[in-house]
């Protein structure tokens, strides 16, 4: 695995979170109700889910944790792969779906705006050298790589239908991220010459691999998608 840097993850993910702000803030209501990438999801159900995340991450940046990491940023998603928490993954879209259609225009934009941007402040701010989330334990450096990796798997959900120029393209930086992860995750690095974004996106079962593509990656195929 790649060593991780502190001051170099708080810039991605401050320039993840920014390009979804920019995109949010443009969103008229009807666009709001454009499908995503996720199945069954709405762009504001991936906005609303981002901004649970955003949310966790100020609680977690507060979450010291007593005890030394369990986890990585490369294996903290074999407990989030896709065919896991079935149940709850339903549960947990429900309410996305629910929440986000209840708030009123412009609520959901100025919430993440807001939130987001405190997160971005607190990864920066935050003293110390583990944490704890959802009953694990990482350093703060693999925590942030965590946040990163899931808002710029988002971000490509949250734009699929988003073409026109208020739209920044993906940060290179944060698809690189996703592509160590991938790789972390796979054991070795992706065979077939994926560019870091068709990775993402086919590494994560947003897109589905050609035949032709299988038979460049082999037996590794078989593995995909790695995380959900």
């Amino acid at each position: 695995m790649y060593e991780l840097d502190r001051e170099a993850l708080d810039d991605v993910l401050e320039s993840v979170y920014q390009d979804i702000t920019t995109v949010a803030d443009s969103l008229d209501d009807a666009e709001l109700m454009r499908p995503s990438r996720c199945a069954g999801w709405a762009v504001g159900d991936v906005l609303y889910h981002l901004l649970l995340d955003a949310r966790r991450a100020l609680r977690t940046f507060a979450s010291p944790a007593a005890g030394t990491p369990d986890v990585d940023y490369v294996t903290y998603w074999r407990h989030y792969a896709p065919d896991q928490g079935a149940d709850e993954s339903a549960a947990h879209a429900r309410h996305v779906r629910i929440v986000a259609a209840a708030y009123p225009p412009g609520a959901l934009a100025w919430e993440w705006r807001e939130t987001s941007a405190a997160a971005c402040r607190a990864a920066r701010a935050c003293p110390h050298q583990t944490v704890t989330t959802q009953g694990l334990v990482l350093t703060t450096t693999d925590f942030i790589a965590t946040v990163a990796t899931e808002a710029a798997v988002h971000y490509l959900d949250l734009t699929v239908s988003l073409t026109d120029d208020r739209v920044p393209p993906p940060d290179p930086a944060a698809l690189a991220l996703v592509r160590q992860v991938l790789d972390g995750l796979l054991g070795t690095p992706m065979p077939g010459g994926w560019d870091d974004q068709t990775y993402a996106l086919k590494g994560t079962g947003r897109l589905a691999v050609t035949e032709q593509e299988r038979a460049a990656i082999g037996e590794l195929a078989g593995r995909l998608p790695l995380f959900g």
